[in-house]
């Protein structure tokens, strides 16, 4: 089968594209025929610094869609040519992949291969970012930063649904505040954003903000929140240094900082991310929300796609393409 690695750790030129033997499941693990691969930041992290990489040579990808391959022992509810999604431990840049059937969920009614790659990692972490861990109420506002990336673009259509009072965004270019404004945002702030955050709340601050960059970024978002505000990171994309906060930081107006991955909720809850899931997922079948895909690339230019989300230019959602069909 075709399949795309890197064997050093480089920039987007590191990706080759190789025949690799076709893998078989194991006990509770589902053979998956892909025909979509969702591309992610942490895939860039993968490839440029070893992000959850165990060894080399290495075949990034979280996410797919395709069509049951074949069943490991044990695996039951799905059946051989059901179309899902599923979120693997790595391995997805390939036409076969393997997931743990507790990650392998059946695609919505309605919902089709091409939107079910956006699927496994976008919705349930913006789902989670925003009920589970921000526990986001009626009425209060919401500062997401990366608001016309994949989870941005989520975010802010379930802070509408969910009656935020208001939702603003950041992001680092004047065109993708455009962008991010057709999903829910009342305003979108480019770049520096402690000062219009303090003008457009009044002095008062967000009650929820959801940071992916951390960093000087996480810095100044706690300080940019209201009373009993609440913080969640979600990732690292700055590579700053590991971050802490303590009373100095917190005690002032009794706020509060969170942590969210969907990756390690995986391997240490998965009866819990499969409830959070297919609570996520539904909203993509009822049409709460919509998954722009803005990008798709043959899987032999994962190396495009990877130049693209990486050069901070990218909107919405980037596809690698395996078996391109609805």
């Amino acid at each position: 089968m075709r399949a795309v690695q890197f064997q050093e750790y480089g920039g987007p030129e590191v990706l080759r594209a190789v025949t690799a033997e076709v893998p078989e499941p194991g006990p509770g693990q589902v053979a998956v025929d892909v025909a979509y691969i969702g591309v992610n930041f942490a895939d860039v992290k993968a490839r440029a610094e070893g992000y959850l990489v165990e060894r080399l040579p290495y075949v990034p990808g979280l996410e797919v869609s395709g069509r049951v391959r074949a069943l490991g022992a044990g695996v039951t509810g799905l059946t051989v040519g059901q179309e899902v999604a599923a979120l693997t431990r790595g391995g997805a840049y390939a036409e076969v992949v393997l997931a743990d059937a507790t990650t392998v969920f059946p695609l919505p009614a309605g919902v089709d291969l091409r939107t079910g790659a956006t699927l496994p990692t976008v919705l349930p972490t913006a789902h989670a970012l925003l009920h589970s861990v921000g526990r986001l109420r009626a009425g209060e506002s919401v500062l997401v930063h990366g608001a016309a990336g994949g989870v941005g673009t989520v975010a802010g259509q379930l802070a509408r649904a969910a009656g935020a009072g208001a939702v603003y965004g950041v992001v680092s270019s004047a065109a993708k505040a455009a962008y991010a404004k057709e999903y829910g945002y009342d305003d979108v702030f480019v770049g520096a954003f402690e000062e219009p955050v303090r003008r457009a709340t009044g002095g008062r601050g967000v009650d929820v903000i959801l940071d992916p960059v951390g960093g000087d970024t996480l810095r100044a978002g706690l300080a940019s929140l209201a009373v009993f505000g609440r913080l969640v990171s979600f990732g690292n994309a700055s590579s700053a240094e590991p971050w802490t906060a303590g009373p100095a930081e917190l005690y002032g107006l009794s706020t509060s900082v969170s942590g969210f991955s969907i990756l390690h909720l995986a391997r240490t809850a998965p009866d819990a991310l499969r409830r959070l899931s297919e609570e996520a997922f539904a909203k993509a079948a009822d049409g709460t929300v919509s998954l722009p895909v803005t990008a798709e690339f043959p899987l032999e230019e994962a190396a495009e796609a990877h130049r693209l989300l990486g050069g901070r230019t990218s909107t919405g959602k980037l596809l690698l393409r395996v078996r391109g069909e609805g």
